[in-house]
């Protein structure tokens, strides 16, 4: 079927496009397939509804797609061939995969009645399928199966069921081609959109309560202006900086889609996090013009400083907050809380007049453990994130000064 396809695209695509292949054993394999073609592809093609289901269902479906339809003129052929097979009656049938409403309407165009057909619509494995075929031939409530299943096919026949294959029309693969073609080109022109992104850092924008030394403040901008040049320059994409706490990147939807996982992620939170132990304020915004893609992102990013929504931090150009569906887990996955948090909520609950600043001895006293044990419990919230050492706050008496961290409470979220 995936060779017919490529051997049908050019002449029946109405755009100019390039076709790959992305054959398979069994339709289970659909979501690896998709998986291993990544984002370089603008739309995907099934050849059924059964690899599309179970890559749709798998969550792997980043761009546009669409199957081959097997009902109508398929159905209809396959019920022609099933009139002339001499074991088989069309009336007392079981059919795969169709939907039913499919089913009753071929049968209506046909003027035969389907009150005996029995119809199975639900995605499942190859041996569940066969064996509801089977268990319904056996019993002497159908007289041969339609499937649109090869492996299926193929199990019947060995049981001795007899079996007609659904295959698509030439008429059915051009339509699909069709389709596919103008969702991808569509997703082309969305992919290219222009997407504006701020950064707001909250530790540059609050004023310092601590007397620090200004070339800390000052090494620390630049050490986050080195990093987003680098981000951006892998997504071929341009940093300015706004103002002493706050930049601005201008890339497209595309870029910005693959460096979040599809809007499901903040951009460039992750590393600016790992590397410089900040947390930062982000807004995405889309628009036709410069002008309206800037102006959603300091909405998308005024959503996200009140806490609505945490991850609808991107605005689409109509001016409406983007929230992807969140991917399926893996079965048996379970989330697992950073011990951090823990660490973090403890001394949370314990600060007084909203400083967030400590040491390692007022935040043994917090937890009620020794300062060495809080300087290792505060070194534990830097490496997840959760705190960012200050400098050392030196004094004129001698020994070591002081290490200073801020607590990011912020990832704690509403108190």
């Amino acid at each position: 079927m995936v060779e017919r396809v490529m051997l049908m695209g050019h002449a029946a695509a109405p755009l100019p496009c390039r076709l790959v292949a992305a054959a398979y054993r069994d339709e289970q394999e659909a979501p690896d397939k998709v998986t291993r073609l990544g984002p370089g592809v603008d739309a995907c093609l099934f050849a059924s509804p059964v690899p599309y289901d179970l890559a749709r269902r798998s969550g792997v479906l980043t761009m546009p797609a669409t199957y081959v339809q097997l009902g109508g003129a398929a159905l209809v052929a396959a019920l022609a061939k099933a009139a002339l097979d001499p074991r088989m009656d069309p009336q007392r049938v079981s059919i795969d995969v169709v939907s039913r409403a499919d089913v009753e309407e071929a049968y209506t165009d046909l003027g035969i009645p389907a009150a005996d057909v029995h119809s199975r619509d639900e995605p499942g494995a190859t041996g569940t399928i066969a064996a509801y075929h089977e268990r319904l031939a056996r019993q002497g409530a159908t007289t041969g199966a339609l499937t649109c299943l090869p492996a299926v096919a193929e199990r019947l026949h060995t049981a001795g069921v007899p079996v007609i294959r659904i295959r698509p029309t030439s008429a059915a693969v051009r339509t699909a081609l069709h389709t596919a073609a103008l969702l991808g080109a569509h997703h082309r022109l969305e992919e290219s959109q222009l997407t504006v992104v701020l950064v707001e850092v909250p530790t540059l924008r609050e004023p310092v309560r601590r007397a620090a030394p200004r070339y800390w403040r000052d090494e620390l901008r630049l050490s986050l202006h080195r990093l987003l040049v680098q981000e951006a320059n892998r997504i071929n994409a341009t940093v300015w900086p706004i103002d002493d706490h706050s930049y601005l990147v201008t890339a497209t939807r595309g870029s910005i889609a693959a460096a979040t996982d599809g809007f499901r992620v903040l951009p460039f939170a992750a590393r600016i996090r790992d590397e410089l132990g900040l947390a930062v304020e982000v807004g995405v915004g889309m628009g036709r013009t410069t002008h309206d893609a800037e102006s959603h992102a300091r909405a998308a990013l005024a959503r996200t400083q009140a806490g609505k929504q945490a991850q609808g931090f991107a605005v689409d150009r109509e001016g409406r907050a983007l929230i992807p569906a969140p991917r399926m887990p893996p079965a048996g996955a379970t989330a697992l809380k950073p011990k951090g948090v823990e660490v973090l909520a403890r001394l949370a609950a314990k600060l007084e007049g909203g400083d967030t600043v400590v040491d390692a001895e007022g935040a043994g006293k917090m937890l009620g453990v020794t300062p060495r044990t809080a300087r290792r419990l505060l070194r534990t919230l830097v490496d997840e994130g959760l705190a960012w050492p200050l400098p050392p706050n030196r004094t004129p008496q001698p020994g070591r000064p002081r290490q200073l961290y801020r607590l990011i409470v912020e990832k704690l979220g509403p108190r």
